[in-house]
């Protein structure tokens, strides 16, 4: 069962505008009231005040003249929604160090998905506690509630009292007391239902689905559904949702990089023993550096075959520490497993001669190959049902297993280990007859005297995928394979048939071993 965390700061902006103005600095120090405004229909209006602000009388969606009348010594600065945008966008980040899966709630809150990773904090509780404490101290004032589902944790963060924890699948009767605009109703469906004196989110509960649907249409039936968890909604995850995740957190920040080694390799194996007593393993690993100043640089390595071997994974991951910059201390550290699926046990070797498994040799140059070049610059080469050479050949995973419907070379027309992306022009060939083998090109510069060849093999494009206007005998290529003097084997062809009255032109298009 998923558990939600919702946390909303109705003073977003306020909050935001305070540590900029330098009130993390000075929390003691007074601050007079202070509202931000914007133009909405060629009106100037206030788009959020502070608490002192709020407590003269001033509201969000007032008048800025009636508030600067109301309120002679309002400050007022202009509203920033990029800025905010900004700032919640950084705070998503931020809260990795919590879960993997966080969701910006635009434009004041946000969601995080808790599955499995509040025992890293000794329950929900805890985790909540530590939340808020750290909100706190970055002068950021948030209502947190949590729930099984987004639409419930929402209404308890706005509308239930602070820092509610809805026991599993309990959420119903906590929203019962609620207003509907818990609910998140279309505005308009909202003023209608309290038109008809509907108070309560359990009023609603209570009415027959047909009519609540009919009399206040489909939305207000699937926010409920959403609420109460008859219904999945989906959050946009800045990073993928997993329930993998290991942490460490220290009793002070560390920075030296024999200490970042060190736990990589602790927080790489916690989480890999959890890995193994489940019998899973992971293609993709994640570690973040969470720092005293908020910001978490990350690295992530990827495997070729789902693993779990802790001290693998660790390898992978410390040459590339020391692009990381600790700040000043980093004071826990997470990595969470994606694309994990199941693996299963296997004995280790009894008989010295048996052969080796693929994990044993393979699998381990494969992935520090992929990791130090780049995910795509290793790759198994594929047939393809394609008998042009561009496109007769696919890109696989390195160690992926062929499937039934992947078809078998075709060894009746041997193809080039390197063919190149971008067949290369030839010079000075020569060749006796227009359908003969050259006798000798020049490429790159340098002059090859052709002692065999073999050939012609006739391609054309695959005309039957094109307008017939595009057809053309200048899209027909003659293959030869040739070998020189010196022992190279190469792949070339002459494009176009044969014209008296146009020079022939030859490229080359791969290399033979």
């Amino acid at each position: 069962m998923s558990r939600i965390l919702c946390a909303w700061s109705p003073t977003w902006a306020i909050a935001n505008w305070r540590r900029r103005a330098g009130a993390a600095e000075q929390p003691d120090a007074p601050l007079p009231p202070f509202a931000l405004v914007e133009t909405v229909k060629q009106a100037r209006r206030l788009a959020a005040v502070s608490r002192e602000a709020m407590a003269l009388g001033l509201h969000a969606g007032q008048k800025a003249t009636d508030a600067a009348a109301l309120v002679p010594d309002l400050v007022t600065a202009d509203a920033e929604p990029e800025a905010d945008a900004e700032a919640l966008r950084a705070l998503v980040d931020w809260c990795v160090r919590f879960s993997p899966a966080v969701a910006a709630d635009a434009p004041d809150g946000l969601f995080l998905d808790i599955s499995g990773v509040s025992h890293l904090w000794g329950g929900e509780a805890g985790m909540l506690a530590d939340f808020r404490a750290r909100l706190a101290d970055n002068g950021l004032p948030f209502r947190l509630a949590i729930a099984d589902t987004p639409g419930a944790a929402w209404a308890l963060a706005h509308y239930g009292p602070d820092g509610t924890i809805a026991s599993p699948g309990w959420q119903g009767e906590l929203l019962r007391p609620l207003p509907p605009q818990a609910l998140r109703l279309d505005p308009d469906a909202a003023a209608q239902i309290q038109r008809l004196g509907l108070r309560r989110v359990g009023q609603l509960m209570e009415i027959a689905r047909a009519p609540l649907g009919r009399r206040f249409g489909r939305a207000t039936l699937e926010r409920l559904d959403q609420a109460l968890g008859r219904s999945a909604e989906a959050l946009a995850f800045r990073r993928p949702a997993t329930p993998w995740v290991a942490r460490l957190a220290f009793f002070e920040p560390i920075s030296a990089p024999e200490d970042m080694a060190r736990v990589t390799e602790d927080v790489t194996a916690r989480l890999c023993a959890r890995l193994e007593r489940e019998g899973r393993g992971g293609r993709r690993f994640e570690i973040a550096f969470h720092r005293v100043d908020g910001k978490t640089p990350s690295l992530a390595v990827g495997l070729s075959l789902a693993g779990r071997d802790a001290r693998r994974i660790a390898r992978l991951l410390q040459p590339r520490l020391e692009t990381v910059d600790p700040g000043f201390g980093i004071e826990s550290v997470t990595i969470c497993a994606y694309a994990v699926e199941a693996v299963s046990g296997r004995q280790a070797r009894l008989d010295a001669g048996q052969d080796p498994a693929v994990e044993d040799g393979l699998a381990p140059l494969v992935d520090r190959l992929v990791n130090r070049l780049g995910p795509t610059r290793v790759f198994r080469a594929r047939p393809r049902e394609s008998h042009v050479p561009e496109l007769s050949v696919g890109r696989d995973l390195p160690l992926e297993t062929p499937t039934a419907e992947t078809p078998p070379w075709d060894r009746e027309t041997p193809r080039p280990v390197r063919l190149f992306r971008q067949p290369e022009p030839l010079e000075a060939v020569i060749a006796l007859t227009p359908d003969d083998p050259p006798s000798q090109f020049r490429w790159r510069g340098r002059v090859h005297r052709v002692r065999r060849a073999e050939g012609p093999e006739r391609i054309a494009r695959e005309w039957w995928k094109q307008d017939i206007g595009d057809v053309s005998v200048r899209h027909v290529r003659d293959y030869y394979r040739v070998e020189d003097t010196g022992g190279g084997r190469f792949w070339l062809f002459r494009s176009g048939l044969y014209q008296p009255d146009e020079p022939a032109r030859w490229w080359l298009h791969g290399l033979f071993p």
